[in-house]
């Protein structure tokens, strides 16, 4: 499926991985894509993939004071803005009790305030539109976890139920929300953009150290593919109901469904307990 009618994307940090990739599939559907950048040397880089359509500022998603008068100018300039793709974020690893609070206070602040900035930006042109479509980047980590991740996850749970929630707030006003959720993909997420934390304490070695050398291992060989993610982008965005929540590839299907399992097996299991809390 492709998208027919002309549309403005933003897409927060489009100089690598899946903001890259999405990018350049909305470009090459004739879309116009104005991407946030982190540093003045890549805005050049992104604006040459198209002269016309293509359109760069630097942003960092965490200097909220800016974001507002930024998005004005977005639209001063090109009129609308039908697409909001809040991708930019970057992974933790670290084991909780090692990892300071204020790599989970930064990872917060980029993966789930920086994100809600955004869609704050956006909103009252799209409601007064009645029409537009909001799309958080989020994680099959939304809504499985591993060892390691924690302020991750915590993130990405977060960022899931911020979604959920604002598609019931503004379904009536014709505005659509979508949290998509990738699995593993080869993008620089495990590499040059994880963010770790010094390890200290042996007693978490067994748990931990499979899942690290497991992730480093599998680095670089993840199945998924970015630019098939952004043709899926696309196609999400030509829907005429699309979904709430998506999951992207194979793995996060499988993985989410055998979470939801094992959660409905949890539930039954302690119904009784759960049950024993009302008022008789």
């Amino acid at each position: 499926m492709t998208i027919d009618v002309h549309k403005v994307f933003l897409i927060t940090g489009v100089s690598s991985g899946f903001g890259l990739a999405f990018s350049q599939a909305a470009l090459a559907a004739g879309h116009t894509v104005v991407g946030t950048v982190r540093r003045e040397s890549e805005r050049a880089a992104f604006e040459a993939l198209d002269a016309d359509r293509a359109k760069a500022f630097v942003l960092d998603v965490t200097d909220y004071p800016v974001i507002e008068p930024l998005v004005a100018g977005i639209l001063h300039e090109v009129g609308r803005i039908d697409v909001l793709v809040n991708n930019a974020g970057y992974g933790h690893e670290g084991i909780l009790e090692e990892s300071p609070l204020t790599e989970m206070q930064r990872q917060f602040d980029v993966n789930v305030f920086g994100a809600v900035a955004m869609i704050k930006a956006v909103l009252p042109g799209m409601r007064e539109r009645r029409s537009g479509h909001i799309i958080n980047i989020t994680s099959m980590a939304g809504f499985i976890t591993l060892p390691g991740i924690a302020y991750y996850s915590g993130s990405k749970f977060a960022l899931e139920g911020v979604s959920e929630a604002l598609a019931k707030e503004v379904e009536s006003l014709g505005i659509h929300v979508t949290a998509v959720a990738p699995g593993s993909f080869r993008t620089e997420w495990a590499g040059r953009s994880m963010i770790r934390s010094d390890r200290s304490l042996n007693d978490y070695d067994s748990v931990f150290d499979p899942v690290r050398k497991a992730r480093e291992e599998k680095s670089g060989k993840q199945a998924g593919d970015p630019h098939k993610a952004a043709l899926a982008l696309l196609a999400l965005v030509a829907a005429e109901k699309p979904p709430v929540h998506l999951l992207l590839g194979k793995d996060a299907v499988r993985l989410v469904r055998e979470k939801i399992a094992g959660l409905q097996a949890e539930i039954d299991a302690w119904e009784h307990l759960s049950g024993a809390t009302e008022f008789d």
